[in-house]
């Protein structure tokens, strides 16, 4: 089975998702966007909020998923942040800017390592 783009950042996201809430992430939202702004995952760790962006790939060829996530997309995801927090009235709450990356292993995306980076980048 072969898979684009799309369905694969869909099939991290999942996978994502589900290493998260096994290590005790709530998860509050998937996939939260705006015209603007998309964050893949909004979740609560313990008692701070975290932005989640997740990065998969099939292999190492254009660097690891981590790689993926640039200045600008950094910008673009504290921008989202914002938002989210300012239409929720959300203040006094630590935010955490997460990094997941999701390396699928072999060709039939079913065996994949999934890595969490913690404060990924700064922002708020």
């Amino acid at each position: 089975m072969s898979f684009g783009g799309k369905q694969l950042g869909k099939k991290g996201e999942l996978a994502a998702r589900q290493f998260l809430l096994s290590r005790g992430y709530k998860v509050l939202a998937s996939n939260y966007s705006t015209p603007q702004f998309e964050i893949d995952i909004i979740a609560k760790d313990d008692d701070t909020l975290c932005f989640v962006e997740v990065k998969t790939r099939t292999g190492l060829k254009k660097g690891l998923p981590r790689e993926g996530v640039t200045p600008a997309k950094q910008k673009k995801i504290i921008m989202g942040a914002q938002y989210y927090l300012g239409l929720n009235k959300i203040t006094n709450t630590r935010v955490r800017f997460d990094v997941v990356e999701v390396l699928y292993k072999d060709s039939s995306h079913t065996t994949c390592e999934i890595t969490v980076i913690p404060n990924a980048f700064q922002g708020c």
